[in-house]
């Protein structure tokens, strides 16, 4: 995907949550479309990714973090190199005309993504306790607003590209992230059904996606599930 220049590559996926314009999330974080914003955002690149690979599928990063153990980036997408060439994982390239126009915002992202991971002792991830107390919350719009505080902890603690909401797509770890937030939704949907977003916004189109809030609300419908892995019980494992 990342050779691919036109809507289907990597780099236009990328550019959709924030730099280059006029594309961008503005009216995705911290309001009620916060979930199926991203939702529809993975659906899309997930669909580009299959037409390449009929098969291939989004993996989500378990960045809960039991207290006391050190957080870190999954190996997948930490090594530099794998299978003895550079992992398509590790970084990506950062789009030209988005560095230009973060140059004009008064600051320059860099060529390629790059990571600051903090240390757990300055800003620490999510805890599986944390999540089952998320998992408590019955109303739509207090349990977006709760998983969209973790989701900024994790982009917080990864750093580098990750901690700039105009570039934090083009770094792969960026899709594991925001598939971990989806299944989260997943998950207590599973718990609360008929728990939806107001009903105001049910048929308010998500741009640039050719799809409204309420088609998003069903996974299996859009032809996807999540595996339980390893997991809490509150979080369906």
């Amino acid at each position: 995907m990342k050779a691919i220049s036109d809507d289907r590559g990597y780099n236009y996926f990328a550019g959709i949550h924030g730099l280059p314009l006029p594309v961008g999330c503005d009216n995705a974080h911290g309001t009620p479309y916060f979930l199926p914003w991203h939702r529809a955002y993975l659906y899309f690149i997930e669909r580009a990714m299959r037409d390449l690979v009929p098969d291939a599928t989004l993996a989500w990063w378990d960045w809960r973090t039991p207290a006391g153990q050190l957080s870190r980036i999954p190996p997948a997408f930490a090594r530099r190199r794998a299978d003895s060439k550079a992992n398509p994982l590790y970084d990506a390239p950062i789009d030209p005309l988005a560095r230009q126009q973060a140059r004009r915002r008064g600051g320059d992202p860099g060529a390629r993504t790059t990571r600051q991971p903090s240390d757990p002792a300055d800003l620490t991830l999510p805890t599986p306790d944390d999540v089952d107390a998320l998992m408590a919350i019955r109303d739509f719009g207090s349990f977006t607003a709760q998983l969209e505080q973790f989701h900024n902890l994790v982009h917080g603690w990864v750093g580098g590209s990750m901690g700039a909401i105009d570039v934090a797509a083009f770094d792969p770890v960026f899709w594991g992230h925001h598939t971990m937030v989806d299944r989260i939704w997943r998950v207590w949907q599973t718990h609360y059904p008929g728990a939806e977003p107001p009903a105001a916004i049910l048929d308010d189109a998500l741009p640039p996606f050719r799809m409204t809030v309420r088609q998003t609300l069903s996974v299996t419908a859009l032809g996807y599930d999540y595996a339980a892995g390893t997991t809490s019980a509150a979080m369906g494992g």
